[in-house]
């Protein structure tokens, strides 16, 4: 009898749960993504070799969630890559959300990636890790180094005060080497090195005047990266910048060979945003260590370590729901240490993103 009354208790919870699971609503995935068309002409040194007029970019994201019963969120992100035949997939991860933060797990950006602010620009060249390299053979200016979409996990505390903080971790591949093909974790980016990303930020309205303050860095290998950002907004104007070191010894792969040294990176600048046109100007400069030494199209390999200072001068028109209207006029001036691969000139690129 007793036995009896343990198996109805048991069947009568589990129905319950069932009763309760089946409440919330199933996951329906929704379509969103976006596709960027631009035209462009440069001018740089002769020892380079002109590169597309004409570039482009696209990416077509899935998402969905449910809310259960208890009240959490629980989601998932796929972004579809329209541009590249060998990883068809740019991210993928799910989410938990409640009031405890949230919690990713799957490929996407880590912490320091996701939380680290850099200077306002709107066009579509930019000279922050952008699009500069597209279009010129040079080094690219970057105060918030991405590990990459590596598998991770990833949590991110509620927003307190203005605060919030986050931290993510990706696991050694112990079955790849550095520079070599990825391993059975799949990891493209991080050499098969454990990565610990962090960041801490900070945003909150000031009677009109909006600011955003970050710092971010990780730790992969025996070297680390850290940086700072700040943005400050006030009235239809936007200020910032950020800068960053990354010690000679993080990530190390194709320059393992060549004496490097610690790279330094910052930017400014300004941003003026009025009804449907905005405009920016732009600039970084980096003192590097850490560039590929791999020959580039015109077999030229350049040195690790160079300075470079670039401009951007940004703007953007909203056409309508979705529809922009972007140009770039840059200029840039690479000094790298082997004098073969110095380089400067610039550029004008003009486009439409559309989102949807």
């Amino acid at each position: 009898m007793k036995k009896i009354l343990v198996a109805t208790t048991a069947l009568v919870a589990v129905s319950g749960f069932a009763v309760s699971a089946s409440a919330s609503e199933p996951i329906k995935l929704s379509v969103g993504g976006y596709m960027e068309q631009w035209a462009g002409i440069t001018s740089q040194d002769d020892a380079f070799d002109n590169k597309n007029a004409f570039q482009s970019d696209t990416e077509i994201h899935f998402s969905g969630s449910t809310i259960l019963d208890n009240g959490i969120e629980v989601g998932a992100v796929v972004e579809l890559e329209g541009e590249t035949s060998d990883d068809q997939v740019d991210e993928q991860y799910l989410y938990i959300n409640g009031s405890f933060g949230q919690i990713r797990m799957g490929e996407d950006d880590g912490a320091a990636d996701d939380m680290g602010l850099t200077a306002p620009a709107v066009g579509p060249v930019g000279v922050n890790d952008g699009d500069l390299t597209n279009w010129v053979d040079t080094y690219l200016p970057d105060t918030v180094q991405s590990s990459g979409d590596d598998p991770k996990i990833t949590y991110f505390t509620p927003v307190m005060g203005g605060f919030r903080a986050g931290v993510s971790y990706t696991d050694s591949d112990e079955s790849k080497n550095a520079g070599g093909s990825g391993g059975n974790l799949g990891q493209g980016t991080t050499e098969g090195l454990p990565v610990v990303s962090a960041g801490l930020s900070y945003d909150h309205d000031f009677d009109g005047v909006a600011l955003g303050l970050s710092a971010v860095g990780e730790h992969k290998g025996q070297g680390n990266w850290y940086g700072l950002g700040v943005n400050v907004g006030f009235g239809n104007f936007t200020f910032g910048g950020s800068w960053s070191q990354i010690e000679d010894d993080y990530g190390i792969n194709d320059r393992e060979t060549e004496a490097t040294k610690d790279t330094n990176n910052y930017d400014i600048g300004i941003a003026y945003a009025m009804d449907a046109a905005s405009v920016s100007l732009s600039y970084a400069y980096s003192d590097y260590g850490n560039r590929s030494t791999k020959a580039m199209s015109n077999n030229i390999s350049p040195s690790a370590n160079g300075e470079i200072s670039t401009v951007d001068l940004g703007l953007a028109y909203q056409l309508g729901a979705g529809v922009a209207w972007k140009s770039s006029i840059f200029w840039f001036d690479d000094d790298n240490d082997n004098s073969a691969a110095d380089n400067d000139g610039y550029g004008a690129v003009t486009g439409l993103r559309l989102d949807f």
